[in-house]
């Protein structure tokens, strides 16, 4: 079982950035990818971006040369820096880990962004 604790959403106007954290549980399993996906009201959940344990990222068309995925593997960390934002932006966002092949989600932490 791995629990994740997301932190670092909130208000912010257009324009304006944030960062989010997730910070995985350590077990002795190695994490392969982590990611953020995010929900908007009446929408499906979506991907916004990945990294692999390598550091290969993966970002959404909406968000690519405005948002950067990272992540500390020493932690068992990931972030993402939104800069630039837009009232679109605004949704749930859910951190997303996989540890042998089993998806983990966080709890979710809203974003909110005011034109």
């Amino acid at each position: 079982q791995v629990q994740l604790v997301e932190s670092g959403g909130g208000l912010v106007q257009a324009g304006g950035s944030l960062r989010l954290s997730c910070a995985a549980s350590q077990n002795r399993f190695r994490i392969n990818a982590m990611g953020w996906y995010r929900q908007a009201p009446e929408k499906q959940r979506e991907l916004v971006a990945d990294i692999t344990s390598g550091g290969s990222t993966n970002y959404a068309d909406s968000v690519k040369g405005r948002f950067t995925i990272s992540r500390d593997n020493a932690k068992n960390t990931v972030y993402l820096q939104m800069n630039s934002l837009r009232p679109e932006d605004t949704a749930v966002y859910y951190c997303n880990v996989d540890q042998l092949g089993n998806s983990y989600w966080g709890k979710g932490t809203l974003v909110t962004v005011s034109s």
